[in-house]
């Protein structure tokens, strides 16, 4: 330690172990976001360095130099803490906070303590690149949920000869949610056919979704992926994708819907309402479950099966405000007025 350390102005030891203090607790609030909330770990191990630097720096005669009961800041709020409502403002204000925190031990730590002012000044450079990062995966995983969230008609595909064709006349109608569905092509066929619908689900800004495979939704950048219930864990699907895209999980009662919720599934579908070729075998669950997510859910909810825009106005009146369906348009004579039947029967306007 250097020597001038021993005899320095007890105000500035007092500040700086206070602004040590600060700037490691904001530090650890985006760590444990990154480990919990998003996932990162490699944010995490990026954060838990800069943190541990500082933590070295954290000299025990700065502790000794804390007196809470007389410092008058102790305690003190500010309204705006109370506004954060979304983990994205919760990171923004505690990268500030470190970063304001790291220039005052900068500036203050220079007399006394140069390695000190030196760290913070490093840690304080590194912490700005970090942040990009940072809110970068924050609204990456926020700005498809929020999309997610403002989609009524989801589209699934099947086979057809004319399948993009129909897709693109689906998504000039509005559509901005579809998921790719093949059950019996090779895996060339089926990477081909979900890039060329991923490269035109994103010149209409809409979300891409691929069914049943988590490899193949890598692959293309796909926005997210659908599970059945025979499919991989919605955990270990999270794992591999991360926490910035969406995972769908298919339901057919009111307790795997709330498994899915438990699982951290971003969306649900709820169905079959009706009996549906495109699920053979399976016995239709009626709008009774349809009003069970309607009453329960807290995440959305897409009905399915059986449904076109003559069967739409029931499950609204149900509590359905969105429906996925896949005849519907897929088989339609004309997608384009297809879709747009269907979104007018959610209540959208063209």
């Amino acid at each position: 330690m250097n020597a001038a350390l021993t005899t320095p102005d007890q105000a500035v030891l007092r500040l700086l172990d206070a602004n040590l203090d600060r700037a490691r607790e904001g530090l650890r609030v985006l760590e444990d976001w990154c480990r919990f909330g998003l996932d990162r770990q490699d944010l995490v191990v990026r954060l838990k360095d800069l943190r541990q630097r500082l933590g070295r720096c954290h000299l025990p005669v700065y502790k000794a130099a804390r007196h809470t009961a007389s410092d008058g800041g102790a305690g003190l709020t500010h309204p705006a803490q109370a506004e954060r409502q979304q983990p994205s403002e919760v990171v923004a204000a505690n990268a500030g906070r470190a970063q304001e925190a790291l220039r005052v031990l900068e500036e203050f730590g220079r007399a006394g303590d140069p390695l000190l002012a030196a760290e913070a000044a490093a840690i304080r450079y590194a912490l700005y690149d970090l942040e990009v990062d940072l809110m970068r995966a924050c609204g990456a995983a926020a700005g498809r949920r929020e999309q997610l969230l403002r989609c009524r008609l989801y589209l699934i595909t099947s086979p057809s000869p004319r399948l993009l064709e129909t897709v693109a006349a689906a998504l000039e109608a509005g559509v901005r949610l579809v998921q790719h569905r093949v059950k019996e092509a090779d895996d060339l066929e089926r990477w081909r056919e979900a890039r060329a619908l991923r490269q035109l689900c994103s010149s209409h800004g809409a979300l891409f979704i691929v069914n049943d495979r988590v490899d193949l939704a890598l692959a293309v950048e796909a926005d997210g992926v659908h599970l059945g219930q025979g499919d991989l864990p919605p955990a270990e699907a999270r794992r591999l994708l991360g926490p910035d895209r969406l995972i769908g999980r298919s339901t057919q009662r009111i307790e795997q819907l709330r498994q899915a919720v438990v699982d951290g599934c971003d969306y649900v579908g709820v169905g079959p309402v009706n009996a549906t070729p495109t699920k053979p075998g399976r016995e239709p669950v009626g709008l009774a479950y349809v009003r069970e997510a309607a009453a329960e859910s807290p995440i959305p909810f897409f009905a399915i099966g059986g449904l076109d825009a003559g069967t739409v106005p029931p499950v609204v009146a149900a509590g359905g405000r969105r429906v996925a369906v896949v005849r519907a348009i897929i088989e339609a004579s004309d997608p384009h007025a297809a879709s747009r039947e269907l979104l007018e029967a959610l209540g959208e306007e063209a």
